[in-house]
């Protein structure tokens, strides 16, 4: 697997595969949990880290479960497509309420396949079969705070 590193505006420096392995993770919790995306995401090439909310702690039984999902998701080689969207229309098949308000009128929207679709600046693969395999490191839970640690493998 070739690997990219590119830098968004903010010079920050992404890791593609990683990046789209958070959309999936998100969608894989909000599906699995009703919970919303990640309220709080480090992601970086080596490992990452995402935060959910959550009512009550997940069992151990649920946390491979939502390993198995996103390597599942992973592993149908989904093309990743940047769709460029007025504001209104996207905001019938994305949620965005974390966006600023001085967002602009189009929108850069991620789709993952028909898997998930999320307002998004960052890098991503062309395909999920440029991503790896998605391994869960550790996870806790506190005052409904479930931290998800992660990374990929090859």
């Amino acid at each position: 697997m070739e690997e990219k590193i590119l830098l968004n505006e903010h010079n920050k420096q992404e890791y593609p595969p990683m990046h789209t392995a958070e959309h999936i993770l998100n969608q894989t919790m909000v599906r699995m949990f009703g919970c919303p995306r990640s309220m709080n995401a480090h992601i970086e090439r080596k490992k990452s880290k995402c935060d959910y909310m959550l009512a009550q702690e997940p069992t151990a039984e649920q946390m491979a479960e939502v390993e198995r999902k996103v390597n599942e998701v992973i592993d149908r080689h989904l093309l990743v497509e940047i769709r460029f969207l007025p504001r209104e229309e996207a905001a019938g098949i994305v949620d965005l309420s974390k966006l600023p308000e001085n967002v602009s009128e189009t929108l850069r929207i991620v789709c993952v396949g028909d898997y998930d679709a999320c307002a998004c600046i960052g890098a991503h693969v062309e395909n999920t079969s440029e991503i790896g395999h998605f391994k869960l490191l550790t996870y806790d839970y506190q005052g409904e705070r479930l931290r998800l640690r992660f990374k990929l493998t090859e």
